[in-house]
Formats: structure tokens, sequence, C-alpha cells
């Protein structure tokens, strides 16, 4: 079964256990990236270059500056920068002196690893629902990164978390994108989600390289149907002792999905047999959704898993993590250790939690839970389980994923208002919640007797200016309150809707009249001579008392059309900025073939 947070695998998470660390820089496609020379005495012959592997030995190829892409700066300490990140930098770089028989530089090598930006789906604890997350394909080293969501290309809203703060329906019409604050040039392609079940879910990209196993050009959109849940089912064979694997989804399988197997948490072929005494795990992923790790026969292997995956909970409530393990009974350890991963510091690594009064383990048969107490921001991270005999083996499974978010007061469509109109308050969160809460809403620090249970949003339809003032929001069970934001309402001019009204009458009345008196008029000039008959200043008076509205400004123009143009109709051009409005009125005569444009502006 898939795990609630294979939810939210973090496919960098790979690449920071196998060596992304201090010596590694993970930089976003097409940003710029500098590179520092780590000799201590720079000398004029020092060169960079990248190192590669050919009959097992190091071969360094010497980077050459182009002035545009690729600058080398003998001012700054022989800092090497690299324009418009592309796939192909993804290497190993280093910088020595040309006639280094020594190879100093193997202290000194950087593995630049070249990031892709994108929106990654998952399916929720909900059947109808998905989360968002923007994910890149490695940690990124610069810090702090700020995350930027974007709906039907538009701006929402920006936040340190990487999930999006909602969960999603399906709409196929709404597309969803991301980028890191800095770079909102690039964005990631922009997804929309579509048929939820509670077996599957259809996500559509804007560009085909999403879809790796389909041969889709650049710019064209794919598709691709996922599974709610992923598993790895143990079948037995003919043959005695061995069992077959199988990577079982909730939906059918297509040629679209990329199934991939792992042995030990490291990436292996599909395993078409297996020894019954084997004391590996094993586990599938489907794209980026992951199953959990199983023993071939009664969990005879190292093994790791979690309940959740993703947690987002509140600042200052509590959080248990939960995770499930067996080991080879021949070496079964005591050792059993949590580690906290803070993805934005890469130097730092990994860190052992210890019991203090806030942070508490616990273990019940083959389960151990990490409880946290009064939970801030700074418990923001990845956290790993750890037995003793599996440390430093093999790689460790992707842990599991903690938001601390605090609630925010957001108004829509704005904090200022008018009377009548329609206004939502949304208590926010930086990620989404994972079970159900019971909110309070506060104005003026007083709670609000609502008839039926409050949600986290709050309607006011219409609004007054009784509901001007500072809101607030909390969820029942914890103390803490959101900060107060103000709700200004502005009171609806006396008049306003009836000025409307007249307005929207004489646009109606006012062409109509000038048209008719027009028509009246054209149909008694026999000749085109008679065209000093046709009293431009008559026509204007004529409008100018059609009602009692106070002319701004006004004027009657002639237009000769190009030889080659046709009239067959007026058209009338109107733009409301009350209170102060104009208008656009033309006719075409066929007798003088002119055409004339009246304007007038005129207010209350």
């Amino acid at each position: 079964m898939l795990s609630a947070g294979a939810e939210c695998v973090f496919m960098g998470l790979f690449l920071y256990i196998s060596g992304v660390g201090a010596n590694s820089i993970c930089a976003l496609k097409g940003s710029s990236v500098d590179l520092h020379c780590s000799a201590q005495r720079p000398k004029s012959s020092r060169k960079w270059f990248t190192v590669r592997w050919e009959d097992n030995k190091k071969v360094q190829d010497q980077i050459f500056a182009d002035g545009k892409r690729v600058n080398i700066s003998e001012e700054s300490n022989f800092t090497i920068t690299i324009n418009d990140l592309r796939e192909s930098d993804k290497n190993t770089y280093c910088c020595s002196d040309v006639d280094d028989k020594r190879n100093k530089c193997q202290r000194g090598e950087i593995q630049l690893l070249v990031a892709d930006l994108q929106v990654k789906v998952f399916p929720a604890t909900g059947e109808k629902t998905v989360s968002l997350m923007c994910s890149s394909s490695c940690p990124l080293t610069e810090s702090p990164v700020v995350y930027i969501w974007y709906k039907n290309t538009e701006f929402l809203y920006q936040d340190s978390s990487p999930w999006y703060q909602e969960l999603i329906s399906s709409e196929e019409s709404v597309t969803y994108s991301c980028a890191l604050k800095g770079y909102e040039h690039l964005r990631a392609p922009e997804v929309s989600v579509a048929s939820l079940t509670s077996a599957c879910f259809t996500v559509t990209y804007a560009k085909g390289r999403m879809c790796s196993n389909q041969q889709r050009p650049e710019d064209e959109p794919c598709s691709i149907t996922y599974p709610r849940e992923v598993q790895v089912h143990v079948q037995k064979t003919k043959v005695r002792g061995h069992f077959k694997l199988a990577c079982n989804t909730s939906c059918p399988q297509t040629e679209a999905q990329t199934i991939t197997w792992y042995k030990n948490r490291r990436l292996e072929q599909e395993p078409r047999s297996v020894l019954s005494s084997s004391p590996h795990s094993y586990s599938c992923a489907v794209e980026h959704l992951f199953s959990d790790e199983v023993c071939v026969q009664d969990q005879n292997c190292f093994r790791v898993n979690y309940v959740n995956r993703r947690i987002c909970a509140l600042q200052g409530s509590s959080v248990n993590i939960s995770s499930e393990y067996s080991d080879p009974y021949n070496q079964q350890s005591k050792s059993k250790s949590w580690y906290k991963n803070r993805r934005s510091d890469m130097a730092a690594g990994e860190e052992l939690i210890t019991n203090t009064d806030r942070i508490k383990f616990h273990g019940v048969m083959n389960s151990h839970i990490l409880t946290i107490n009064k939970l801030n921001k700074n418990d923001s991270a990845e956290y790993i389980f750890r037995i003793g005999s599996d440390a430093g083996r093999w790689p460790a499974v992707p842990g599991v994923t903690l938001v601390v978010t605090d609630l925010r007061v957001k108004f829509s469509p704005s904090e200022e208002v008018t009377e009548g109109q329609r206004v939502t308050l949304t208590c926010r969160t930086s990620c989404p919640l994972t079970d159900n809460m019971n909110y309070i809403w506060y104005l003026n620090n007083q709670p609000l007797n609502l008839t039926k249970t409050q949600s986290k949003y709050l309607v006011l339809d219409p609004v007054s200016s009784e509901h001007a003032g500072n809101y607030s929001c909390k969820v029942k069970m914890l103390q803490k309150s959101s900060l107060q934001k103000m709700l200004t309402v502005h009171r609806r001019r006396k008049g306003t809707q009836a000025a409307i009204r007249i307005v929207v009458l004489l646009l109606v009345v006012i062409p109509t009249s000038i048209f008719l008196w027009i028509r009246r008029k054209m149909t008694s000039i026999q000749s085109p001579r008679t065209e000093t008959s046709f009293n431009l200043e008559e026509v204007k008076q004529r409008i100018l008392t059609v009602s009692s509205i106070r002319q701004t400004s006004s004027s009657i123009q002639r237009v000769q059309p190009s030889p080659n143009s046709s009239f067959n109709h007026c058209s009338n051009e109107t733009e409301m900025h009350c209170p102060i409005c104009s208008m656009n009125v033309i006719f075409y005569n066929n007798v003088h073939k002119s055409c004339f444009i009246f304007s007038v502006q005129f207010s209350f």
C-alpha cells in the first residue's frame, strides 16, 4: 500500500543521500552559478577542469571561458561563473594548476547538479483530492528558498513551504505552476488534474518532457494516469523456495507510466525470481509514487516504512511521527535512532535527535514513534528513522517531511471592499492540514456566534459596514490564534445605483435618437452638393438636450473612409468610469460616403 507520504517522497533526497553534501551544488536549470576555486594561494597558471572517468582513470578536460555563458574571473580568486545552466553542465569541476602532475585538484572537486523545477501531484487522504508540491530534482543549495504559486498563470501567493496550501479537486480547466523567488522567469511547466477517483487521478503537463516514458515534442502537452496505491506483491513460483515480485497498482498500468524497482533502496532491474531466504528489502515506484518496503518472507530483512510520509502540523501543537521496521533474525539490534535532516541546510547533513522535555521516543513491538511537543517553525524538516544494523550500510529510505505552519487570515477579493460585495475570509496555512479541524473566528477579539460548524472559510454576503474590523482565527484545540487582520468596508455612495441605471438608459436612448434624427435628415437630402444642409452643430445640440446630464466634453467628426473600406453597420463604443462616462456613436451615410463620429463625455 502507498504510504500516505509516498505522497511526499522527494526524489532529491536520494541525491542527498548518495553524496550531495558540502562539496556539491544544486542549482536551478536556466539560472547562473558561481564555483569558487579551492586553492589557498591561487596562481595565474590555475585553470578550471571537468573531471571524467576513462579506462578506470580520472581525466581532466580544461574549461575555456567564452565571455558570455562561461566566465572565469582572476580578480575573484579564479571564480568560474556558468550562466543559463543546462543539463549538459551537470558534472564534476575542479580548479588546479595546468602543470600539476600530482592532481591536487582531487580535494577541491565540486559536484554540480542541475535541478529541473516541476509541480508534483500526490494522492491526499480524501478520496477525491490531491496535493501539490513544488519539487526540484535535487535539494537546492541556495537558502532560504521562497516558493511562488500561480493559478491559471496568475500570481497566487508566496511561502517558504514547497507544498500548495489547499487540497485540489478535479479541475481540468485550472492550471497550476510554481517558481522560486528571484527566478520567476523559470517557472515549472503548468499542470492540471482531472478524472479524480478513489483509485486513480490523471495529470496533464504543459510540457512533453515531463512524461519521461512518452516520445513527445518539448512544447506538446502530455498526460499520465497515476494510481492512488502502489504495493509490492510477493507470489510463489513453481520452483520451490523461489518467489516472484510484482508491482501492483490501484488502477490499470499504462505505457505512459514509468515503473522502477529498488533493492535495499538502490535502483535495481525488475527482479525475476527471488529466494525465500533473501535478506534484502524490495520496493517499487510509479514515477514519484513509492510503495512500502517488503521482505520476501517473514519480515526477515532490513526494512523501514512510515505510517505517514507527509505531515502538516500547526505551530504550538504536538505531532507523532511513526515508523515500522524489521531486521533479519540473526542481526537484530537494540540501537534505534531518529535523525533530523534540514533540507535547506545541505552542509549540516543529518542531526541525531535526543530525548528532551519537548521530544520523546517510545517503541511498541516493531514500531517506533517520535513525539514532538510545542512545535515551532524550526521543527520543519525531514525525519529519518534508522536501526543500528542498518545505519551506514544502505541508503536511508526517504523519511517523513514535517511542515510546521501558523495561521493567517486572507480576504478575497480584497481587504478593502464596498457594502453589498461578497467577501470570503480564509484561515490560511502554509500546507494542507492532515486532519479535519474545527475553527473559531473572532471579530475585534470577540468570538463570532455562528449557527453551524465553523470551517476555515467565513463568507460575508452581502458585506456591510457592521462587518468592518479586525479578524482572527484559530483551531479549536489550540490556544494560539492567528494575527489580526483588518477588513475595511466603505459605505456605498447615495444615488450611485440610481445613477448607474440612468447611464445605462441614456446609452440606449442617445444612440437611438441620433440615428433616427440623422436618418430623417438624410432622406431629405437629394444630392451630395447639399452637404452643407447637414449641420453638425445642430446634431451636437440635439444630443445635449436629450438629458439633463452635465456635459464635460463633446465633438462630432466627419471621417472620409478609404476607397477599399465598406461600412454596413454602426458601432458604438462606451467607457464607464463613473462618475465620468464617455461614448462614441458612429454613423455611416450612403449619400455622403462618409462616417460621422459623435463623441461625448458626461458626468452626474
